[in-house]
């Protein structure tokens, strides 16, 4: 994959819009960055194939569906040998609930983003991961009162 550097300031563009409105039809998307059809087409082809655009997906409102708690869990391990973050990630890989996992710095080895039914069904996650012997030493659970600014990341940074 190419560097960030080889962007050009359609391509930057092109991507800016797309984390937008990921829905944009082709000839709308080539107007806004003054391209025709056929060049804008090439551009966005390359920036899929290059991994700059790595999926389209809808961002999907889980609450309208049905109620949900959202639950951040900063995990510490009580080993810090590379099979016992493997170990760790696969765990976690097979459940459905953590929608997202960041290995940090500091304090703590994991940041988990849970999505459970209650509170009681994220106690029974957290007591299921500790009785499944993954090294977990200790963690701590934060439950989301709500949500006040979700954005994709910048582009662009000064």
């Amino acid at each position: 994959m190419k560097s960030k550097q080889s962007l050009d300031d359609r391509d930057m563009k092109i991507l800016e819009i797309l984390q937008r409105d990921g829905r944009i039809t082709k000839s709308e998307l080539a107007a806004q960055v003054n391209l025709s059809p056929a060049p804008c087409w090439e551009r966005l082809k390359k920036l899929e194939d290059q991994g700059y655009i790595t999926g389209f997906s809808a961002d999907v409102d889980i609450r309208k569906i049905a109620p949900v708690t959202e639950v951040l869990v900063q995990v510490t391990l009580s080993n810090h040998r590379t099979q016992d973050f493997k170990q760790f990630e696969d765990k976690i890989d097979d459940m459905p609930q953590v929608t997202n996992c960041w290995s940090i710095s500091g304090g703590a080895d994991y940041m988990l983003r849970l999505i459970v039914a209650d509170i009681h069904a994220y106690q029974d996650l957290m007591e299921t991961l500790l009785e499944s012997q993954i090294g977990i030493e200790k963690y701590f659970g934060y439950v989301v009162v709500k949500e006040t600014k979700s954005s994709p990341p910048p582009l662009k940074h000064s």
